[in-house]
């Protein structure tokens, strides 16, 4: 099944319930409640090219991230004791489309959420893919990374936002044969984010990471 850029964007969007208002109070630091904390989180979805390969491929991005810090289980701590969880805990869903021109197919693949961490304008996230569709990836159960650059509010039909991923020739280590392997992503680890978006965009809404909670 061929899927156009407009088609793709317009589904992931409809979705997530992305609204163009919603973007651009939060890119401007608006529709944040008074008197409540802010919450980190990444939302919306895109159309991203590789600028190192030039192909008709369509590789698209959806993510809905946001903080929880402290709420994926005990980290025993050097005194003997634990904590709940990690500041850079966070929900979400990231959803993964690549429409392939060589095969004319589309594989899309969706993951849950495990870590976030923000600075203005910018995200790093991680996600354990829980789905792939037929002949996909063999990614269910891998952690995956992605960095996001929210670069605000942009003049129509033009993003200014970019995407990075965690795979391709990101993440590589040689091994003890001198062959170059994939390594394992850890919690809220990607690469810049080196990919143009084409169509569609991002927001990022920053929080810094909440200190410790009582011992």
């Amino acid at each position: 099944m061929r899927i156009t850029s407009a088609v793709t964007i317009a589904t992931l969007a409809a979705t997530m319930g992305l609204t163009a208002t919603t973007s651009a109070n939060a890119a401007a630091g608006t529709g944040h409640p008074a008197g409540k904390p802010r919450i980190a989180g990444v939302t919306g979805a895109a159309d991203v090219r590789r600028t190192y390969h030039d192909d008709a491929d369509i590789r698209s991005f959806a993510f809905t991230a946001r903080a929880a810090p402290y709420t994926r289980g005990p980290i025993p701590t050097p005194g003997g004791g634990s904590l709940p969880g990690a500041p850079n805990d966070a929900v979400g869903t990231v959803k993964i489309t690549h429409y392939s021109a060589e095969q004319d197919r589309t594989f899309t693949a969706e993951g849950e959420v495990d870590s976030l961490v923000t600075a203005p304008g910018y995200a790093t996230l991680t996600a354990v893919i829980t789905t792939v569709s037929p002949d996909g990836p063999d990614w269910v159960g891998r952690r995956l990374g992605f960095s996001v650059y929210d670069a605000g509010r942009d003049t129509p039909g033009r993003s200014r936002d970019r995407v990075g991923f965690s795979w391709e020739f990101m993440n590589l280590t040689k091994d003890h044969a001198g062959e170059w392997t994939e390594s394992e992503v850890g919690t809220a680890m990607a690469p810049a984010p080196f990919a143009p978006v084409v169509t569609g965009g991002y927001t990022v809404t920053h929080a810094d990471l909440p200190p410790l909670p009582p011992s």
